[in-house]
């Protein structure tokens, strides 16, 4: 596994991981409910590029053997704090990547200025989310309802936040 920014990979290969991986992420990802277009990765993309010239957002391709295997984010949410997200592919779940992808951007994070809190969001049901914090010594700091976002498919509309500190 290597990490590669998300701006150095195409639309297309962007594009066809989500694809063949919608049934498996829709019950957890609310920015599918309405489908996933090339317009929607071309999006991504332009996005992702804006975030790394401004310093908010440091999405990076998570590669297996050249094909996207997931996407890891690092969120610059305040000027201490960053969450990161993470999701994989429905063909390389179960293999650590999640885990490995996101502690390369736990220490990223904590490179950036200032950064001492490094915070992980997911939906209580999600328990597969749950094992990358608990891995990494992360500890869990609330339990939020109602959710940022509105519970869609699996999600049952409680956000459990995990923190890391330095």
């Amino acid at each position: 596994m290597k990490l590669r920014r998300l701006t150095e990979v195409g639309a297309d290969d962007l594009f066809r991981a989500v694809e063949e991986s919608r049934d498996h992420l829709r019950p957890w990802s609310p920015w599918l409910t309405n489908g996933y277009t090339m317009a929607d990765a071309e999006g991504y993309l332009r996005v992702a590029a804006e975030g790394w010239e401004n310093g908010t957002l440091f999405p990076h391709a998570i590669m297996v053997d050249d094909e996207i295997a997931g996407l890891v984010a690092a969120n610059r949410k305040g000027p201490d704090l960053v969450e990161i997200g993470y999701w994989v592919h429905a063909a390389h779940v179960r293999q650590g990547l999640a885990t490995a992808a996101t502690a390369a951007l736990v220490e990223f994070s904590f490179g950036l200025d200032g950064v001492r809190r490094v915070q992980i969001w997911h939906d209580e049901a999600n328990v597969a989310s749950s094992g990358v914090p608990r891995r990494l010594g992360f500890t869990e700091i609330d339990r939020r309802t109602p959710p940022r976002e509105t519970p869609i498919g699996n999600r049952v509309g409680v956000d459990v936040v995990w923190e890391l500190r330095r």
